[in-house]
């Protein structure tokens, strides 16, 4: 029935099925009345922070409440769409919060005992937590290509020492047999499995997360130096990271070891199929002269703040992504790492400020920002004043404005929710999922957007829809047309306002049909009417 949750099972437990299948199913239940709730407690604004203090106390198994939500996200078809998007946001939640205890635990170790590779997996699992992503089945495909690399080796070397058994239990001496390791590592990766350094899509956030490495066999320098350097110590080879300026490398020791000579390693670009470089090559490869403090060993906490900087940076560049996603869950690994970080810290709040979420946890920070500085009393006090006025205007909101299209001042409104449209001028396809008798933008916005320039300028229709791109647009009636060959339209905020796609239409769901309560009919009517007769 649950196949999922084998995994969470010995065949010499003595197991009480029937209780297993009662709990099981109590969990399920659970899952179902709080996933029905948030649509309800939720659909106007974010899910707060508080909002997930249910869950946090939940009475059942943790990995059965997660395989119903599971299940949910897996139903077939076009429905439940509503029930998808926040299921999705639950498991969101509790798989994050999940990975941000593993990662806190992970530091606290000794340092001999944090594995590079656990540490960019676990990365990877809080920026992906939906997909099944396991340090088990991670070291699985490294140790195939350490095997690889032991067959390469075992035909220039039948006798060297990293083909024992135990090999990578101990280091090896001799800079002869290590140089034929790594020469046997560069032959399987970059020979036979082709791995490379993702030049021509280097910005992409899939070349940091080390699974799609292992997928997509490219990667940036950190990520691939993760690989290169876990392979070789595998094989009885100690390479050493390096933190250097614009390009990640590794480092291996020619001379004494703990030499603290930056000439007597040789240093590894594993973005470059492994070239072994100088320490004046290495200067050629960025184009500029650095320090010697640059040619030092790094700790495996400091890689993982690296790899997290890269992935705030992507954050902070991604135009599309109107949720910031990706700063958002960076923000949150770079601070369980340096929760004192001032200048994390308020870019954290300025972000949820700006996406006018949470606001009670943006006063949480700045109060943790003035105790760490006072000197950031001038931003902070310009931040917590516009948070507590935002606060007040929430608590004067009275329910939900419900547009009739049968008021007069309605007339004009041609278009309904739930329709696939085509911006004219564009040409994006979008979904309608509200709209206003006339543009409600303040004069700043349709100055920005020459809204005057258009025949009926802001005296028309305006329309809220959702874009194939994943962005959200406020789209003037004489720019949108019926799309004639209408289709999903890819927003992650799709099940936020509706339930189901019927092949030409969105449904709202009930919170939205709440809003809209005479826009259900006409658009099933402008749909059956518009696409009926175009098959005819």
């Amino acid at each position: 029935r649950w196949p999922s949750l084998l995994k969470y099972y010995s065949h010499t437990d003595g197991v009480s099925w029937l209780e297993e299948y009662k709990a099981r199913h109590n969990a399920g239940l659970e899952a179902q009345r709080i996933v029905a709730s948030f649509s309800k407690r939720f659909f106007s604004e974010h899910v707060p922070c508080d909002g997930f203090s249910d869950i946090e106390t939940l009475g059942c198994p943790s990995h059965f409440f997660e395989d119903e939500l599971m299940c949910i996200l897996n139903m077939e078809g076009r429905k439940g769409l509503t029930w998808k998007y926040y299921a999705k946001k639950i498991l969101y939640f509790l798989r994050q919060q999940n990975i941000l205890k593993n990662l806190k635990e992970y530091l606290q170790r000794p340092t001999d005992q944090q594995s590079f590779l656990e540490g960019a997996v676990l990365i990877d699992q809080y920026c992906n937590p939906l997909s099944d992503i396991c340090l088990k089945s991670v070291q699985a495909q490294v140790d195939d290509i350490t095997d690889k690399v032991r067959k390469v080796l075992r035909t220039k070397n039948a006798r060297h020492p990293s083909l024992a058994s135990k090999a990578g239990e101990v280091l090896i001496p001799e800079v002869e047999l290590q140089r034929q390791v790594l020469d046997a590592m560069n032959c399987v990766l970059y020979e036979q499995l082709k791995y490379k350094g993702n030049e021509l899509d280097y910005y992409n956030s899939l070349n940091s997360y080390i699974h799609q490495v292992l997928i997509r066999r490219t990667g940036i320098p950190i990520s691939l130096s993760v690989l290169y350097l876990t392979i070789a110590r595998q094989l009885g080879v100690k390479l050493e990271p390096v933190n250097f300026p614009s390009h990640f490398l590794l480092r291996w020791c020619q001379g004494k070891e703990g030499s603290t000579d930056i000439f007597d390693y040789t240093y590894i670009d594993a973005f470059g199929k492994g070239k072994q470089l100088t320490v004046k090559e290495c200067e050629y490869l960025i184009g500029h002269h650095v320090t010697e403090e640059f040619y030092g060993v790094v700790t495996s906490k400091e890689v993982l703040q690296r790899m997290v900087g890269n992935l705030l940076n992507l954050g902070k560049r991604e135009s599309t992504d109107q949720s910031y996603q990706l700063l958002r869950d960076s923000l949150d690994l770079y601070l369980a790492m340096y929760p004192d970080n001032v200048q994390h810290l308020m870019l954290q709040a300025r972000l949820y400020f700006h996406l006018g979420i949470w606001p009670e946890k943006v006063l949480d920070i700045l109060q943790h920002i003035q105790a760490l500085d006072p000197s950031q009393h001038g931003a902070v006090g310009y931040l917590v004043q516009h948070t507590l006025e935002h606060i007040e205007r929430r608590k004067e909101e009275v329910g939900p404005e419900v547009k009739h299209r049968s008021d007069e001042k309605h007339k004009e409104v041609c278009f309904s929710i739930g329709l696939i449209m085509k911006h004219k001028r564009y040409g994006y396809n979008c979904v309608i999922y509200g709209w206003d008798p006339a543009c409600m933008m303040g004069h700043e916005w349709i100055r920005n957007m020459n809204v005057h320039s258009l025949p009926h300028g802001p005296h028309q229709p305006f329309y809220n829809v959702l874009v194939e791109d994943g962005s959200c647009r406020y789209a003037a009636q004489e720019n949108l047309e019926y799309n004639s060959e209408p289709r999903e339209i890819p927003h992650p905020d799709i099940g936020r306002y509706f339930s189901e796609f019927t092949g030409v239409h969105y449904l709202a769901n009930t919170e939205l049909e709440i809003r809209y309560p005479e826009d259900l009919e006409l658009t099933r009517a402008t749909a059956q009417k518009i696409y009926s007769s175009g098959k005819e």
